[in-house]
């Protein structure tokens, strides 16, 4: 099969399109054939070495497909799939485990049910199992236009949030329309001001923004990152606590994320798709930052 591999690590141009084995799927796996994937930012630190792995690597986690072989039950030869690759799903096939798969609604593209499974647990975790965030509540969502924070808007909206959001002027009007009550200029204005008594903040863009967030909390709020370490002594200075979130399995929660997409109540932004012999331009535009939306790669 066609994959793309790393041997060794750098920038854009490591990333190799070249045959590899087929993988295998383990008990309670299944092999599919992959007909989307989409680019996150763990890929490009992989890549550059800022996170370990053992090379020659295929890179890549989301993927959407067909199953080719099951070894689980629920699932068989012809199922429409999206879930988390445990071999790598920058490729023409990848196995994926049973905790993190799900069905592919009729309505949901490949390409849109591609850009969901590790995007979505992520921002449905850091809001709902980490956060708690209920209706009548108050949610700040930081980088509210990008891959995570665009779903995550739209899930706080739909479980009956205050929604604000933060990010670039030119991000303003897609954002607000995604259905944020509120949206902040962070070059022009200072969080810490423009924001206060918010139940859940969720920092999706880590660097100074992170700190810049613990001002907004309420006393007995949370503040939830995925891209920096936790100002727990701040946040505890508030009355308030900071936690960083690493994405766990589930099925259940994919299957729903999936379900609300298909339904309408929960739109994907795809801000660029690339064939899979060109994720080195995938990768280059992911990594230059402030791309809207989710980049993903077409396989078959």
């Amino acid at each position: 099969m066609h994959a793309v591999l790393i041997h060794e690590t750098g920038g854009p141009d490591v990333l190799r399109f070249e045959q590899t084995e087929r993988p295998e799927p383990a008990a309670e796996e299944v092999l599919i054939e992959v007909r989307a994937a989409s680019v996150n930012p763990i890929d490009w630190k992989i890549r550059r070495g800022l996170r370990e792995t053992q090379l020659p690597a295929v890179l890549g986690n989301d993927v959407s497909g067909v199953v080719e072989r099951s070894r689980m039950d629920g699932l068989a030869a012809g199922d429409e799939v999206l879930g988390v690759a445990s071999s790598g799903g920058y490729a023409e096939f990848a196995t994926v485990p049973a905790t993190l798969i799900a069905k592919k609604p009729a309505g949901l593209s490949h390409e849109q049910a591609a850009a969901l499974p590790v995007s979505g647990l992520t921002a449905w975790q850091a809001l709902f199992d980490s956060g708690g965030l209920q209706a009548g509540q108050t949610a700040l969502v930081a980088g509210g236009a990008g891959g995570v924070g665009h779903l995550a808007v739209q899930f706080a909206k739909h479980a009956g949030a205050r929604v604000i959001a933060t990010g670039s002027a030119r991000n303003r009007d897609f954002v607000l329309g995604l259905g944020a009550d509120e949206y902040i200029d962070y070059s022009s204005q200072d969080v810490g001001e423009a924001a206060s008594d918010v139940d859940v903040a969720f920092d999706t863009v880590g660097g100074e923004t992170t700190e810049s967030l613990v001002p907004t909390l309420r006393e007995g709020g949370v503040l939830v990152t995925i891209a920096n370490a936790p100002p727990e002594q701040a946040a505890a200075a508030r009355g308030a606590r900071a936690e960083l979130l690493v994405m766990s399995s589930s099925s259940e929660q994919l299957e729903k994320i999936a379900g609300l997409v298909a339904a309408g109540a929960v739109r994907v932004e795809i801000a660029r798709t690339f064939p899979l012999s060109e994720v080195s331009q995938a990768h280059a535009l992911s990594e230059a930052g402030h791309t809207r939306g989710k980049i993903v790669l077409t396989v078959s």
